[in-house]
This record gives structure tokens, C-alpha cells and sequence, in this order.
């Protein structure tokens, strides 16, 4: 922050610019339509540069935030950087929006926790590029939308420095995760099994896992409730250029991840909280007029003080539950720095992407495959003892 505030004194040698969705004839059209199954070139930009703040707006089909996808590539790269939803890339997780203000996104709408409804949203992050930046736009639905944007940007005189990194972001989804014992409620003597070594490595909800150099700035986690319980407990292990036991970074508790205690409130700070907040069971849920209340979290946490570095490798994970006994629908967006080139990572099909309305429970269409997990003894005889 305070590097932030300094830098704004100084005098770089740069170029300020921007590319919009403005009206080029001088009227007031100013969104770009994309149709579905249309893929558009939002902004290609010669470099050296960097983007320093993207703008986007947009609302009407219900699943808008899930089916429409953003693609980042830099420097010519054949497989992008960036590949993330729409909403799940600002934040806002299960194609609901939401108002809240962290440092490095916000988004603000009239028609909080609506499915699809028109919402602002802004990323902050430092995007930087030495040859070229290229982005991408694809409706993936069946609905024509309208698509407002800003992409402000600056155009550097001298080539940026060896040690510059890029950003990335990938999304995941597991639905629902493959707990061993989804009837145990948590914080309940049969939940408190033995989870360390390799069975967590294996067994634990896998955020990010990257080849090459640099660092981790943090992440969000949506999570759809299926069991009106609290759904965390599930301590995170990062895991820094290899396995070893225990890992680099152990922590306690999900809402302890997301820098919270005694589960998770209804704020949004700089760098952690809550964009989607449950706040009550599942079971009190309510749709109506395409707004749901209930059984759906987003939780964000950035390490912008605390960047977790790696030099070969980094695996982030999280336990669903204590010891990945419970069976939630997770999805994540994982952000970090690193110089190029990464390993490669896909994205799930559409119809694999669409929140689940919890008035129909979780159809088998929209359930990905089911990781196998470690079944122990111990958890066997939990399980037992439950029944």
C-alpha cells in the first residue's frame, strides 16, 4: 500500500490508454453485442506495457457469470494465461452478484445475491507484457448479451525487467467433492480423523498446481452448501517445489485460511472476505425471481503482503471438511505471478459450469467426475460408528 501511495509522485516514463466498448459512430451504443457461441478480441495492445485496470459490465441471461468465459494471453503464448468465468474471475462465484470492495477487485450492483442481473464489476491487479496482450471474450450460452467495457492500460518507452512476472488465473470445480463421509455433521467426534502425509496431498480439494517460478497471491472458493451444516474445518497445505511432510504452509481451519474465525461473517476487507455470504442454512433457502438466499458462499483471500514463492513448483489445497469428509460443490479461481512459459490448464465445459439451484438439488449433469480418494481404516470405522 504504501509503495502504491509513493509511486504516485514519481514520473514514469509511460503512455496512458484506453480501449472501450465506446460507440465509434459518436452515438450512445456504447456495448459490444455477443452473440452465442461468439468468441471476440476485446483488445489486442502492443508492448512493452501494462494493464492497469479493467472495467466490465454486463447482465440479462440467468448463468451469464458462468457461461461467459475470459481468455488472457501474453506475448504470443499458444495457451493462455488467464481462463477464468466471467464472474468467477471478479469474485463473484454461482453467476450471482453481489456489492463488496477488496483491494485488488470490487463489484457493486442494484440486485444483490440475483442470478445474471447487471453488475460493475473492476480488477486492480498489474497485468504486464513485453511484446503483446491479447483478450479474449466467448459466450458460451444459448443467449445473445451486451458487453460494456474498459481496459486502461500503460505503454512503457523501455523494456520491462528480467524479474517481471505475468499474472495468471486458472478456475477448477469439483461437484460434488468426493468426501468419505458426507453424513458425519462437522466438529463431530467421528469428522476428527487423521488426515496428514500423503493422504492429504492426494485427498485434499486441489486449488492450484503450477510448474516454474513464482509466487501465489491468493484465491477465491465458492462453495454451494448442500448440507445446511457449517462447510469448512478443512484446513489449507501449500506444498513449495515438492512434496515433503509437513508442507511449506499448514494452516487450521477454512475460515481461518480466509483470515476469519468462528466460520465465516458478512464483511469484505481488502484482502479477505466474503463477496457471496451464506449466513443460514440451506434449508431456508428461498428462489424467487431468480434470486437465491442460502447455501451458496464466496470467500476470497490475497496474499498481497505475503506472496507464497515457489522456484519449481506450488500445489494449493484445502480439505473439504476435516479430513475431506464432506461432499459440497467447490469451484475456485487461483491467482498468481510467474514467469513464462507455465503449464498448461483447461477449463470445464458449460454445462459443467452452471451453479446448482438448490431448489433441484444437484442434477447428475452438472456433477464433474468423482476423484478417487485414500479410505483408511479410520475413517471406515467412523463411518461405522455414525451408522
Amino acid at each position: 500500500m504504501r509503495n502504491l501511495l509513493f509511486n504516485l509522485c514519481k514520473i514514469k516514463n509511460a503512455k496512458t490508454k484506453r480501449i472501450s466498448s465506446y460507440d465509434v459512430e459518436g452515438r450512445n451504443r456504447d456495448a459490444w453485442r455477443i452473440e452465442p457461441g461468439e468468441k471476440k478480441v476485446i483488445a489486442e495492445i502492443d508492448g512493452p506495457g501494462c494493464i492497469t485496470h479493467i472495467w466490465m459490465t454486463q447482465g440479462g441471461p440467468l448463468f451469464l457469470y458462468r457461461e461467459v468465459i475470459l481468455k488472457f494471453y501474453w506475448d504470443g503464448e499458444e495457451n493462455p494465461s488467464i481462463l477464468v468465468p466471467l464472474g468467477d474471475f471478479f469474485c463473484l462465484g454461482h453467476s450471482l452478484v453481489n456489492s463488496f470492495c477488496s483491494l485488488p477487485f470490487t463489484a457493486s450492483t442494484s440486485s444483490p445475491y440475483k442470478f445474471g442481473a447487471g453488475c460493475a464489476l473492476n480488477c486492480y491487479l498489474p497485468m504486464p507484457f513485453r511484446k503483446h496482450a491479447k483478450i479474449e471474450i466467448i459466450n458460451e450460452g444459448k443467449e445473445p448479451y451486451n458487453q460494456y467495457f474498459y481496459i486502461d492500460y500503460e505503454i512503457y518507452y523501455e523494456n520491462l525487467p528480467d524479474d517481471v512476472a505475468y499474472l495468471h488465473s486458472m478456475w477448477r470445480r469439483e461437484n460434488p467433492t468426493p468426501g468419505w463421509g458426507p453424513e458425519i455433521p462437522v466438529n463431530t467426534p467421528e469428522a476428527d480423523i487423521v488426515n496428514k502425509e500423503e493422504i492429504g496431498y492426494k485427498n485434499n480439494y486441489l486449488i492450484l498446481e503450477a510448474e516454474g517460478v513464482g509466487h501465489y497471491i491468493g484465491c477465491n472458493i465458492s462453495v454451494t452448501n448442500f448440507h445446511g451444516t457449517w462447510w469448512g474445518e478443512g484446513d489449507d497445505m501449500i506444498w513449495i517445489d515438492g512434496y515433503k511432510w509437513p508442507p511449506d504452509l499448514h494452516g487450521t481451519g477454512s475460515e481461518d485460511y480466509f483470515n476469519q474465525a468462528w466460520g465465516m461473517q458478512n464483511n469484505a476487507f481488502l484482502f479477505n472476505g466474503s463477496s457471496i455470504f451464506e449466513g443460514f442454512s440451506v434449508f431456508e433457502h428461498n428462489l424467487y425471481d431468480g434470486k437465491m438466499n442460502g447455501g451458496y458462499q464466496t470467500s476470497y483471500i490475497f496474499h498481497l503482503t505475503n506472496p507464497v514463492h515457489f522456484k519449481k513448483s506450488i500445489k494449493v489445497t484445502i480439505e473439504h471438511g476435516h479430513g475431506n469428509h464432506t461432499a459440497n460443490d467447490y469451484s475456485s479461481t487461483a491467482y498468481w505471478y510467474q514467469i513464462e512459459p507455465h503449464k498448461k490448464f483447461d477449463i470445464l465445459p458449460v454445462e459443467k459450469r452452471y451453479p446448482v439451484l438448490l431448489s433441484f438439488l444437484n442434477p447428475p449433469s452438472l456433477q464433474t467426475e468423482k476423484r478417487q480418494i485414500i479410505i483408511t481404516p479410520e475413517m471406515e470405522e467412523m463411518k461405522k460408528r455414525k451408522k
